[in-house]
């Protein structure tokens, strides 16, 4: 009876053990919480400086600071892609006819993953009209193909994800003297209700 009841209270403790693994908050329980608002230029600025301020001097982290012009309105969420970006870029088709240079895009477009920048592809068909898009991202595409296809053609909007922007950059594969929009893809959260900026990487 002694041993029935010993193994008794070890299986009750380790229930109450597995019981208090399963209440530890998770990052996703937290931002479930938290309802979806439209970014701000507070935010961005905020984390710019957040992610300087251990390397950069004071008047280093002045000069960083984007000024209120650099911004366009935020999505308030009630438009769909496609309309948002008519709503900012009324005079799209005017840049689009002038813009031959090669190796840039006038529009960029960051978003957290490839599958979220195939759906923005998808979604601004009725914005962007017969004008080209590259996708900028890693999945599947090797930076080679992408940095020759940008050599060779002429592109208009670019959609890819922080790391394989960078990366294009840093090789010499993307210049942005000629891009006049860059849209984060603020507000959208991942399966684990993520959003962009919410990812350490980025």
């Amino acid at each position: 009876p002694t041993e029935c009841f010993l193994s008794q209270s070890e299986e009750k403790q380790e229930s109450t053990v597995k019981a208090k693994r399963r209440k530890k908050k998770k990052i996703s329980d937290v931002l479930a919480k938290s309802a979806p608002k439209p970014g701000v230029p507070a935010d961005l600025q905020h984390l710019l400086s957040q992610h300087f301020s251990a390397t950069r001097s004071v008047i280093e982290l002045e000069e960083l600071k984007l000024s209120d012009s650099c911004f366009l309105p935020a999505n308030d969420l009630t438009h769909s892609f496609s309309s948002y970006l008519k709503e900012i870029c009324p005079k799209w088709a005017k840049l689009r006819k002038n813009h031959e240079e090669k190796k840039s895009v006038v529009m960029l477009v960051i978003c957290s993953s490839a599958l979220r920048s195939l759906e923005l592809i998808k979604s601004m068909t009725a914005f962007k009209g017969d004008c080209r898009v590259l996708k900028l991202f890693a999945k599947h595409i090797k930076i080679k193909e992408q940095m020759n296809m940008l050599e060779k053609g002429v592109f208009h909007i670019g959609v890819g994800t922080p790391g394989r922007v960078k990366a294009l950059v840093e090789q010499d594969g993307l210049c942005l003297n000629s891009t006049r929009y860059m849209i984060l893809d603020w507000n959208w959260r991942d399966q684990k209700l993520r959003r962009m900026m919410d990812i350490p990487e980025v």
